[in-house]
């Protein structure tokens, strides 16, 4: 039967087979007849292999992508979205400060909603609509701001998270959960 223990077993035992492989080569190597190897020569390979052996022992980095999955993705459109939907009041009065205030959560929603690589041109459009969105709460124009932002929440699908009832449903099961300050934030208790 497969065991996960007997997988990482066997890569520590081949790890260790190469070791002493490259042990027995630089030995056999330094301790071989040669006319012209003096003793710095011998002591220089010898260093030399122990200084490879010694590298290969050493972990190799982790080539990690950011914890990029789709529930990272989900997190991020819900809770930056949600900040962002909870701005259309502010829109449609003209509040152009409640936008410079949230600042943050489109760029966090831009970077966080399209975090991988086949996602670029989903991302440069939500960013060049953001920087649509400041430009014109920087030009102080109310009624560009608000359609640059009713864009860019159509075009991005940014929707408010919908209250549950705990009569009816639960929203979430954990406090680690990213519903656990919105409006689905309902836990059913019998």
């Amino acid at each position: 039967a497969f065991s996960p223990w007997h997988q990482s077993n066997t890569k520590s035992t081949m790890k260790f087979s190469t070791v002493i492989c490259a042990l027995l080569a630089s030995s056999v190597a330094a301790f071989s007849p040669s006319a012209d190897v003096n003793r710095r020569a011998a002591i220089n390979q010898i260093a030399f292999g122990a200084a490879a052996v010694a590298g290969a022992g050493i972990a190799q980095p982790a080539f990690a992508d950011g914890a990029v999955s789709a529930a990272t993705i989900q997190r991020s459109k819900a809770v930056y979205g949600n900040k962002i939907a909870a701005l259309k009041s502010a829109v449609d009065s003209g509040d152009l400060s409640a936008i410079v205030e949230s600042k943050n959560a489109f760029i966090l929603f831009n970077s966080g909603a399209y975090p991988r690589v086949v996602d670029k041109s989903y991302k440069a459009a939500a960013i060049e609509q953001t920087n649509a969105i400041f430009a014109a709460v920087k030009a102080g124009d109310a009624s560009a701001a608000k359609s640059a932002y009713t864009a860019y929440v159509a075009a991005n699908g940014i929707k408010p998270i919908g209250a549950v009832s705990s009569s009816y449903g639960q929203g979430y099961s954990g406090d680690f959960d990213y519903k656990v300050k919105t409006p689905s934030a309902a836990i059913y208790v019998r």
